[in-house]
């Protein structure tokens, strides 16, 4: 058959100067207008790396500033594995350069091989394996300081950053204390304060529900803190918004509680059968859970009502851009249970009008000329594009995606984890931009690396021009 994009690319490094399926101008309004941005070609195709870790366009460069296995700076013990979601969080630098804080989880289940080092005041359940490392870097991304900063949580995916410069790392299963040998409940949100973890500690969030979760962004006019659930099998997650009694308090105020409701779209059990981008629905509603805690019931299966509330497979990627959040459905398969196929969709939710709207669609179920699968975190770039990592099959990219909506390969996982004659690629997590714009960070699942990746960026304040 026909060479597929993936292959031309994978094989060439060739830029895809191709455009997504979705209405851009919605996706990136109010969001870094006045950012230059890379052309259509983005930064030119990808030069193999000699060192075999990571494929960067001519003129970029990486520096890998943590891998699993080695020792913790803090002397805890040693790096955890499975790097997944992560943040950015600037460093005051006191009349001098400041530095970057990095917020990193660590998805790690009961046989990970690094587990994330128990902490004292900083550990829920001594059994559990996943957490939190931050990584602290000076002005030219040198490396000055890596600890933990929450311990024994249990498959820690996704979560985001709060307007308060905290991280909300999210617990992406549902298993109860018994499981695996659990003392105690998991699927939970955990506040984490990149700069002083002891004052976040290890306390769940509980009125946020606990279910699988992915991601989280949170409304900096209101509070309102939006959740997804990554749900791969039937029943599929939901999406929610989490209204805090304490809106925009501040480090700790989550655990003063609120009200958890679910989105629910009339007539629209399953978010896959909406397939045209651009497709909008007003008047869209939000659903009180019956019961957060999912005590006897999963949260997706408890009783909504007489009529459905709106599933969606592999809710993943959830972050603020301008007035709205965006969040994204990974994938949805017929074979699976899903009511229709599709490679990724990008769904945008404004609060103020109560809309929901399509506004990116993934793949070859588009078209065969689309880029890319399995859409997963993804970010705000300083050009005002996005950066989307992929977590799919074969080669894996952080594709970028322009305002004016052409897509281009940024990176590639030289990284070969296969064997012989069956090679295979990590995926990417965590994409995150330094505040100032003037590197990507980025790391690769397994075997955990984080990437600090400078060069050309354009947009970035050391050009002059980024802003948020």
């Amino acid at each position: 058959m026909p060479a597929t994009r993936r292959q031309v690319l994978s094989r060439t490094g060739a830029v895809a100067a191709i455009a997504f399926s979705g209405a851009l101008g919605e996706l990136f309004h109010g969001t870094c207008a006045a950012a230059p941005a890379p052309g259509p070609q983005g930064y030119g195709p990808l030069v193999p790396d000699p060192r075999g870790l990571l494929d960067l366009p001519a003129g970029f460069r990486y520096r890998v500033l943590s891998r699993a296995g080695q020792v913790l700076r803090s002397g805890e013990g040693s790096v955890p594995g499975n790097h997944d979601g992560m943040a950015a969080f600037t460093v005051p630098g006191n009349g001098a350069p400041g530095g970057v804080r990095l917020a990193r989880n660590h998805e790690n289940r009961a046989d990970a091989e690094f587990a994330v080092p128990l902490a004292e005041g900083l550990t829920y359940d001594p059994v559990a394996r996943g957490g939190c490392t931050v990584l602290t870097l000076d002005s030219h991304n040198n490396v000055t300081g890596e600890r933990v900063a929450l311990a024994g949580t249990a498959v820690n995916c996704a979560g985001g950053r709060t307007p308060w410069s905290t991280w909300l790392s999210c617990e992406e299963t549902e298993d109860r204390a018994g499981a695996g040998g659990y003392t105690r409940d998991h699927g939970f949100v955990f506040e984490v304060d990149p700069a002083h973890p002891e004052r976040t500690g290890a306390e769940p969030l509980t009125a946020m529900g606990r279910f699988a979760h992915e991601a989280v962004a949170v409304d900096p006019y209101t509070g309102v803190v939006y959740e997804t659930e990554d749900a791969f099998v039937q029943p599929f997650g939901l999406f929610y918004r989490f209204l805090p009694e304490h809106p925009l308090g501040g480090p700790g105020s989550l655990r003063a509680g609120g009200r958890l409701e679910a989105l629910r779209v009339p007539g629209v059990p399953d978010l896959s059968v909406v397939q045209e981008s651009g497709t909008s629905f007003d008047g869209v509603e939000w659903v009180p859970v019956p019961d957060p805690l999912a005590q006897v019931t999963p949260v997706r299966l408890q009783d909504f009502g007489p009529r459905p509330i709106t599933h969606a497979q592999k809710l993943e990627g959830c972050y603020w851009g301008g007035s709205c959040v965006y969040f994204v459905s990974s994938y949805a398969r017929s074979r699976e249970g899903s009511a229709a196929d599709h490679q990724g969709q990008v769904w945008r939710y404004d609060p103020r009008r109560g809309r929901l709207s399509l506004v990116v669609v993934f793949g070859p179920s588009a078209d065969v000329q689309l880029p890319g699968e399995a859409p997963d975190n993804i970010c705000l770039a300083s050009d005002g594009g996005l950066m989307v990592c992929e977590d799919g099959l074969g080669v894996q990219h952080v594709f970028g995606l322009t305002r004016s909506g052409h897509v281009y390969p940024m990176a590639r996982s030289a990284q070969d984890i296969g064997v012989p004659g069956k090679p295979a690629w990590s995926e990417f997590a965590g994409v995150t931009f330094a505040p100032d714009g003037s590197t990507m960070y980025v790391n690769s699942y397994s075997p955990g690396t984080t990437f600090a990746v400078t060069g050309p960026w354009a947009g970035s304040r050391s050009g002059g021009a980024w802003r948020s």
